[in-house]
């Protein structure tokens, strides 16, 4: 059974019986559906309606567990705290060392599955601690194959609106119940179809070069290399831009090295090609 264990990660147990209704109302995902045993991803975001806070979370008992980056936690609970008020809500960090991925037929049934996995038709479950042995690396490379990306990797903070990180296609973001934070705006961008960046999976007819480098069609920018692992990786592009270079078979190139793009499988978008071009 393969696994990873990924050290940067870190836990924040929140209890208390007002814990559900204070998640529902604050962050994108919809916790009162969300089952046991399960992970979704989700996320706090500005008024603004972009990511301020990237994070998994699950049921743990009465209580729940939000997965993090060690490097934001503590702004996380400070944040958590702050919108707090009266609430009869525990924020604590966890006191467990990293986290644990497993993934294939075999995985850790234990553990709870990860929701985001599961859309792109992995078996991946996620354990606190350092229950296993495996490199990070191995991890990274499945989700990029996957086009599952990650904050800090990917897109940084404050720089995102979940629909740019597909949060709207992994049960990461709901538009069915009440207000949370940057609600409206995410709400309004689902509504109006007017999403114009997506992740994308990058593949090279060689290595790709270091994160950071801009992806070019044309001679303009599309996006910018995130994760990268060999000729494989990801990156947020402007899906208009791509679909214009694509049906006219601009090449796309990232530093020296010529790349496609596609869109994962799972989430069934797709570039989007002008009128004319579509009708011919």
């Amino acid at each position: 059974m393969p696994a990873a264990i990924l050290p940067s990660r870190s836990l924040i147990r929140l209890t208390g019986k007002d814990a559900q209704d204070f998640l529902q109302g604050l962050i994108t995902t919809d916790i009162d559906s969300l089952p046991e045993g399960e992970a979704r991803p989700g996320a706090l975001l500005t008024p603004q309606g972009k990511i301020l806070f990237d994070f998994l979370v699950w049921r743990e008992g009465d209580g729940f567990l939000i997965e993090t980056e060690t490097a934001q936690r503590e702004a996380l609970m400070r944040r958590l705290t702050m919108y707090k008020l009266r609430a009869a809500v525990d924020i604590a960090a966890g006191a467990e060392d990293g986290v644990t991925i497993f993934w294939g037929d075999d995985s850790d049934k234990s553990a709870v599955r990860d929701a985001a996995f599961a859309k792109a038709g992995i078996t991946l479950t996620r354990a606190p601690g350092k229950l296993g042995d495996g490199p990070e690396p191995a991890y990274h490379a499945l989700r990029i194959d996957a086009g599952i990306p990650m904050s800090g990797h990917d897109y940084a903070l404050q720089d995102a609106f979940p629909h740019d990180v597909l949060l709207d296609q992994t049960s990461g973001l709901s538009f069915r119940k009440g207000c949370y934070v940057g609600q409206e705006v995410v709400s309004r961008m689902q509504h109006r179809g007017t999403a114009r960046r997506r992740v994308a999976i990058v593949s090279g007819e060689a290595a790709l070069p270091a994160s950071g480098t801009e992806i070019i069609a044309g001679g303009k920018p599309v996006g910018t290399l995130g994760s990268v692992s060999g000729n494989k990786g990801l990156a947020i592009v402007r899906i208009d831009r791509v679909g214009d270079a694509l049906a006219h078979g601009v090449p796309i190139s990232a530093g020296d090295v010529t790349v496609s793009l596609t869109l994962p499988a799972w989430s069934g978008l797709s570039f989007p090609v002008e009128a004319e071009e579509a009708e011919t």
